[in-house]
């Protein structure tokens, strides 16, 4: 019989039976599995603190490392995540919380991002110790090829880059004026705003010259004030406070951070734009909110800014290995190291290992091969032999095959775990971010392995 209303609900939820929750459930046994992963959380969480066992409760480590893998996995807001480990029944079961734990998107967010990547590298080779033991990736079998993680900046120009100079600088000064300091400026945003859009819609080079000109000067007078505003802040008025001496340290620090920023985006645009000069990748400044952010220029593509990354996968899919770098290093000075990094996480090096044909050289082929690496695919040939890489054209063409599986892997990081773009502020951010959805996808592909 169908009721118009149910008038008593069940007490007892009833567990689902949908696919994801199975996977959830995988893995919650892989998590519990392995323990160690909570105590290195839990020192990440109390790093700092003068005395841990004392103040509130607050989240647990195993409630913030599940939390982490749940705002990964889906690509969540910290907001989205707030809503969802509430709302839903199977979240909040994978995240151990209790009938009254609503933690907000504060809470979320402060103990997320207190996990390090360093915690996160060593998470990711539990996992690959556990898919070792569970026979579903030994190591023997392995590909390597490089991305590119943007980081979360707008495309930069140099007029973009001054006109950022100007606003923030003149924002800091804005706050500690409206907090009672006495700070001698002229906001000049709106003038430079003014200039930059000039200089955007300019057709021709000539015409970009005079706005400039203009904009480089405000710039200019704008970290001069910044410059004078630091002395009235470290000379904080005895009626402003506690609070207004605190204010003005903040706002200190923000200032001696952006100001050296904001003269080297003006040097450079003196030397690109009135000197005609090019400036080298390693000495240009692309962002002043993200200042680690390197320039990645791909042969005959586009040029790209965030960090390279080099990836090493398995047989099973999983990802075994990842090299964060700074800078734009050529391939063929990862392709050692990245064996090299095998044998620490499995004790040997694999018995294969197939590459991209940027890996290619003939060092790198005698280098492999003397760590033990029976079998090594370069993409590309380029001058070498096939019966000097593997044994026959039958394993070639087999390693070959394997390593494009990597190119779908990537994008399955980048489509699905928010590999793309970086999200957080920061270096060490930027690492742990990585490390982040990396071991969410590894997380998710053992538990399909185990449940298929």
């Amino acid at each position: 019989m169908r009721n118009i209303v149910r008038e008593q609900q069940k007490l007892i939820p009833i567990p689902h039976e949908h696919p994801h929750a199975g996977e959830l459930a995988e893995i919650s046994e892989v998590l519990d599995d392995n323990p160690e992963i909570y105590r290195l959380v839990h020192e990440d969480l109390i790093a700092g603190l003068k005395n841990p066992e004392t103040g509130r409760e607050g989240m647990s480590a195993e409630q913030v490392i599940r939390a982490l893998v749940v705002y990964q996995m889906n690509e969540y807001s910290y907001q989205e995540l707030e809503f969802h480990i509430i709302d839903s029944a199977c979240y909040r079961a994978f995240c151990r919380l209790g009938f009254d734990d609503q933690p907000s998107k504060e809470t979320l967010q402060q103990n997320i991002k207190k996990i390090s990547a360093a915690t996160l590298e060593a998470f990711n080779r539990m996992i690959i110790k556990e898919a070792e033991r569970r026979g579903i990736e030994l190591g023997r079998k392995v590909r390597t090829d490089c991305t590119v993680e943007a980081t979360n900046i707008h495309a930069p120009s140099d007029s973009t880059l001054l006109f950022d100079v100007v606003r923030v600088l003149a924002r800091i000064m804005g706050q500690a004026r409206e907090a009672g300091f006495d700070i001698d400026f002229t906001n000049h945003t709106k003038r430079a705003k003014r200039r930059m859009l000039d200089i955007e819609h300019a057709m021709r080079k000539a015409k970009r010259l005079k706005p400039y000109r203009e904009l480089v000067k405000l710039t200019e007078k704008t970290i001069g004030y910044a410059v004078g505003a630091i002395t009235e802040l470290e000379d904080s008025p005895a009626h402003l406070g506690l609070d207004g001496i605190l204010l003005g340290m903040i706002l200190t620090l923000d200032l001696e951070h952006f100001i050296p920023l904001g003269r080297q985006v003006v040097e450079q645009t003196k030397r690109r734009v009135f000197n005609d000069e090019k400036v080298p990748a390693n000495e240009k400044l692309v962002s002043i909110f993200e200042p680690h952010t390197d320039i990645i220029k791909k042969e005959r593509r586009e040029t790209l800014f965030g960090h390279k990354l080099c990836l090493t996968s398995g047989s099973s899919g999983l990802f075994l290995d990842c090299q964060i770098l700074e800078g734009n290093p050529a391939d063929t000075t990862l392709a050692v190291a990245a064996i090299e990094r095998q044998r620490d996480i499995f004790g040997r090096v694999p018995r294969q290992a197939s590459f991209d044909g940027g890996f290619n050289s003939k060092a790198n082929l005698d280098a492999i091969k003397e760590l033990g690496v029976r079998d090594v695919m370069f993409h590309k040939k380029r001058g070498l032999k096939v019966h000097e890489m593997v044994k026959s054209s039958w394993v070639y063409n087999r390693l070959k095959r394997f390593r494009a599986g990597i190119e779908g892997g990537i994008s399955f990081l980048k489509r699905c775990f928010g590999l793309r773009r970086c999200k957080w502020s920061g270096f060490e951010s930027f690492k742990a971010y990585t490390w982040a959805s990396i071991v969410s996808a590894n997380l998710l592909m053992l538990a399909r392995h185990a449940l298929a």
